[in-house]
């Protein structure tokens, strides 16, 4: 039987589900939305932390990282939960997901480094940016040009004093330009991270163009983010994850779900088709 309220699963994925409801735009995403769940943990691990609590720490293939409450884990935490009250079964699945994402984030931030982190965020966004809004042939000349000077914080020092890692962070220089490389990597520690940095950045763009695609080419509507942005990034990953159990192996968080769902979604879209021609007309 289906929940109420905030945790009504039909009515958030019915929401969603209406603005992906072409197969193609939907596989389109169950390949590109946990990537970019992944690359916004790897930035956000280098948010402060919240509280002082005790940290963890763990080391991997020689590289130490420390795990702490920061917005990054938090927001983790916060989804996880979310999932689990939505679905108990398909929601821990989801949880699981959310923690590895967070975990293997962390790893990966903390041997790129601050700046190489931040340019695999900001160097394909605003690659989005300028290339929607401007012309994109011009621009994608000039993104090797500018991968090598995109912007970063003033600061982000990381300090071993007794024992414990403190973060020290400058959000107001953010347009501050700054060279390719970290002084005192080694050279093949610094090749290796510009190939890893290079890869990623790839990834990101072909994540955030594939959906602009599956959106503008196959659905044929705006993405469910312009109408309400929070719940269309809550819910994205464990729609793709439902969608992606739904079609391999038939499941239902319970008997009658997708039916009474796709009568929802069919109701929506319905809906929607009706005002487009009205503001046609």
């Amino acid at each position: 039987m289906g929940k109420y309220g905030l945790f009504d699963l039909e009515k958030h994925f019915a929401f969603y589900g209406a603005y992906h409801s072409n197969p193609i735009n939907i596989l389109i995403h169950m390949i590109f939305v946990w990537p970019i769940f992944f690359t916004s943990s790897l930035i956000l691990y280098f948010t402060p932390p919240l509280f002082n609590l005790p940290r963890v720490e763990l080391s991997l293939f020689g590289n130490d990282v420390v795990l702490f409450l920061n917005i990054g884990s938090f927001l983790v935490l916060i989804y996880a939960l979310f999932y689990i009250c939505l679905d108990p079964k398909a929601g821990s699945l989801a949880a699981l997901f959310c923690g590895f994402c967070w975990v293997s984030s962390c790893f990966v931030a903390s041997w790129l480094g601050f700046s190489l982190t931040w340019k695999v965020i900001l160097f394909p966004v605003i690659f989005l940016v300028f290339g929607v809004l401007g012309n994109i042939s011009y621009f994608t000349s000039r993104c090797m040009l500018f991968q090598s000077n995109i912007v970063r914080l003033e600061k982000c020092r990381t300090l071993d004093l007794n024992g414990s890692i403190e973060r020290e962070l400058n959000w107001c220089s953010l347009l501050r330009l700054i060279s390719d490389k970290e002084d005192g990597h080694d050279e093949f520690s610094a090749s290796l991270q510009q190939i890893v940095l290079q890869v990623v950045l790839v990834a990101q763009i072909i994540c955030w163009t594939g959906q602009f695609i599956g959106h503008g080419v196959f659905e044929k509507r705006a993405p469910a983010l312009l109408d309400n942005l929070v719940q269309a990034f809550v819910m994205a990953p464990f729609f793709v994850l439902l969608e992606a159990l739904q079609t391999s192996f038939g499941y239902e968080p319970y008997p009658g779900f997708h039916a009474s769902v796709q009568a929802k979604i069919d109701a929506e879209i319905k809906e929607w088709k009706e005002k487009k021609l009205k503001l046609l007309s």
